[in-house]
């Protein structure tokens, strides 16, 4: 009976659903995009996060409504795991005015402020600072609620990170500091560009609490934001998690691959995470083989419908170019 309740699943059946869904919803939108780049129909700039779905998924479960999430320029997959719609993002990789940025963003800066997510940025490292302004608007309204920031390995060299993390500690922000280390940055290691290869001990200069993290688990993943979140809402600041992921695709859609081994990719692809949730989902009956299919059918259809929402979708009105931009009344350094 023993055995028995150490081997039992650790949580419900809904967050397991919750997390094969999301994760294979992730997956299946993200290699469609693939086809439809090669296809030009997607254009300029995408950044794709096959592999890296336990990051989103596990966050979003251990979260709660209101808290809010901000990201780089791989940033299709948090807002799927949000709950934004696929036609949206879909739509915005196309340009189109049906899109999540009204077609203006496309692939790096989707936004969806209905889900709290504020959005991907282009500038590597500057979503950290705005992440601790975030957390400092929420510990100024008193609303309880968390932020969390992602970035990637490479910008833990930017000087933006250093700043954001003294102040944040110096003023215990609500905030969760997530590098998804996916080991290359565009296209060079972590061995090669940093002194520092365990990037949690960044955090560690700060006073800041920090860990890795097996991001292709999302139980994991799950947990360790779930203790984070737990000491931000309890007044006891920032966390610095260290999300040890990986990319099955180049960096971007234009990346050769150059820099790594068809077997470490391989190797990676064994501990795949959506493989492990639906394992365990199998091993404990927690859902049938049936009802998997069943989710991956729907899916199926939600992407493809996505598609055809971006196809059918009209591009934006050229008088778009002169709304939704920020102007200052009397702004007093403009010369006539």
């Amino acid at each position: 009976m023993a055995k028995k309740n150490a081997d039992a699943p650790k949580y419900s059946k809904e967050t397991y659903k919750f997390w094969y869904e999301s994760m294979q919803l992730q997956r299946k939108f993200e290699e469609k995009c693939g086809q439809l780049y090669g296809m030009q129909k997607i254009k300029g700039f995408c950044h794709l996060y096959i592999g890296q779905e336990a990051c989103s998924s596990g966050s979003k479960s251990a979260l709660i409504e209101g808290d809010k999430y901000i990201t780089a320029y791989r940033d299709h997959g948090i807002p799927l795991a949000l709950g934004t719609s696929p036609n949206a993002i879909m739509a915005e990789l196309y340009g189109k005015i049906t899109g999540a940025s009204k077609g203006k963003g496309g692939s790096m800066h989707i936004f969806d402020k209905e889900v709290g997510f504020v959005g991907g940025h282009g500038i590597v490292g500057a979503q950290i600072p705005m992440g601790a302004g975030l957390a400092f608007a929420e510990k100024y309204k008193k609303s309880g609620n968390v932020s969390i920031t992602y970035f990637g390995d490479g910008a833990t060299r930017q000087g933006a990170l250093h700043e954001a993390f003294n102040m944040a500690m110096l003023w215990k922000l609500p905030a969760i500091f997530v590098v998804e280390n996916n080991g290359y940055a565009m296209g060079t290691s972590v061995e090669r560009t940093s002194n520092v290869t365990e990037l949690y001990k960044i955090g560690e200069a700060y006073d800041m609490p920090s860990e890795p993290v097996d991001a292709m688990n999302v139980e994991a993943v799950h947990e360790a934001v779930s203790r984070a979140a737990a000491r931000a809402r309890a007044g006891e600041g920032p966390t610095f998690l260290e999300f040890r992921t990986y990319r099955y695709r180049g960096h971007s859609m234009s990346d050769p691959q150059k820099y790594r081994s068809k077997e470490e990719v391989e190797a990676y692809k064994d501990r795949d995470p959506i493989e492990q949730v639906k394992h365990t989902i199998l091993e404990h009956n927690i859902l049938t083989q049936a009802e998997l299919d069943a989710i991956d059918a729907k899916i199926k259809v939600q992407v493809q419908e996505s598609v055809d929402f971006a196809e059918t979708s009209p591009f934006p009105d050229k008088s778009e170019a002169y709304k939704d931009v920020y102007v200052e009344e009397n702004y007093p350094f403009i010369e006539e």
